[in-house]
């Protein structure tokens, strides 16, 4: 005998669409949980460490608060600070999509911003500023696309793991930068500090109009929301993210895997090189040791934090672009040394490795009720 209350069952069983946005918006929300959890835990963590070498932890704090966001000179000082982490954490995010983990952002860094600096030598006085400044743009971010995209080419054709082989180039390339500041390319006019030739006023990357920040930021913000888009709305995105899911089933379904991982981890290059564009024509001036400053590294940290995302990484790469803007007042004010952000730095990013177990463990945010129960 049929049963003639299934099809009423089946309607009443199936969930409405405002379960079902509630149901999304949970399991959604345990990607922002359990980073903000993981800063608590490191907060916490990290006073235990001040509290151990007789320092208070809300002086640290409050400091971090007031140097990073506490004037209108410590908010444009930060954002300063925010815009090569924003491109060297897309240099971890692109190819993270994929399924690569790249963390050589910082020798991209040092090779574009070393390009740059050397291609614009013979166009001083010789080629018009804005001209000058493209051709350095350009050579900057191919030349770190070239260098992140070795890596994906190396993990392609010869299975060498792209976190070991980034994490070596990014050594070669401060190597090689040192080779030519101190030799070849070396400004004999400055014996105090190996460095090329200054650029001078006239080659430098100007200011936002009425702000002390450079275009760098804006700058990385637009790539940010371009590479979000990329990787979100188009077939070459989907096909990337089918790729770092599954890539037997990808190559089963025809994809060209090797060419994806190549673009992806060139992409990520580009972005890393544009920040060495810009901190070498709007910061320092010229190539030096300076331009190694560690963004690279800490771009891991602030990519693994937004979950990847292009657009939690302005956000998260101006919260930590404050801390590192404050570590000369806690310096001066707390009489620690300035390698202390840096295990701050280091201890969140222990834990945030580790909070990577956590998802999919509470059942808060898993969403039962609206599965058929029998």
């Amino acid at each position: 005998m049929s049963d003639h209350l299934a099809p009423l069952r089946q309607i009443h069983l199936k969930p409405s669409p405002m379960r079902e946005a509630l149901a999304r918006l949970r399991r959604d929300s345990e990607y922002l949980a359990i980073p903000l959890l993981a800063l608590l835990i490191s907060a916490a963590a990290f006073s235990l460490f001040l509290l151990a070498v007789g320092k208070s932890p809300l002086d640290f704090f409050e400091l971090v608060q007031r140097g990073g966001f506490g004037s209108a000179f410590s908010i444009q000082n930060t954002l300063q600070r925010a815009a090569p982490l924003i491109l060297t954490a897309l240099a971890v995010a692109i190819p993270a999509r994929i399924g690569l983990v790249i963390i050589g952002g910082e020798g991209a860094l040092v090779i574009g911003g070393f390009t740059s600096a050397a291609i614009a030598i013979p166009m001083i006085d010789h080629a018009p500023p804005m001209l000058a400044l493209i051709i350095m743009a350009l050579a900057g971010a191919l030349t770190g696309g070239v260098w992140i995209g070795l890596a994906g080419l190396l993990r392609h054709a010869r299975g060498v793991n792209e976190t070991i082989s980034s994490l070596l180039l990014t050594y070669i390339g401060i190597a090689v930068m040192n080779f030519f500041v101190e030799g070849t390319l070396r400004d004999l006019t400055n014996p105090n500090k190996p460095s090329t030739k200054p650029l001078g006023d006239a080659y430098m990357v100007g200011k936002i109009p009425g702000t002390d920040v450079h275009w760098g930021f804006a700058a990385g913000i637009l790539i940010a929301i371009f590479l979000h888009v990329l990787m979100t709305r188009t077939t070459f995105g989907f096909a990337a993210r089918v790729t770092g899911g599954n890539p037997r089933a990808a190559m089963a379904q025809g994809l060209p895997v090797g060419k994806l991982i190549v673009i992806c981890s060139a992409l990520a290059g580009a972005c890393a090189g544009l920040a060495g564009f810009f901190e070498v024509a709007a910061i320092q001036g010229r190539a030096n040791a300076s331009i190694a400053a560690g963004y690279g590294f800490t771009g891991i940290l602030v990519s693994f934090l937004a979950r990847h995302n292009p657009i939690a990484i302005i956000v998260v790469a101006i919260m930590f672009g404050g801390i590192v803007a404050s570590g000369g007042l806690v310096q001066r004010r707390m009489d620690l040394p300035d390698a202390t952000v840096l295990v701050l730095q280091g201890m969140t990013f222990v834990i945030l490795l580790i909070s990577e177990t956590l998802y999919g463990r509470f059942a808060f945010f898993r969403d039962d009720q609206g599965k058929d129960r029998t």
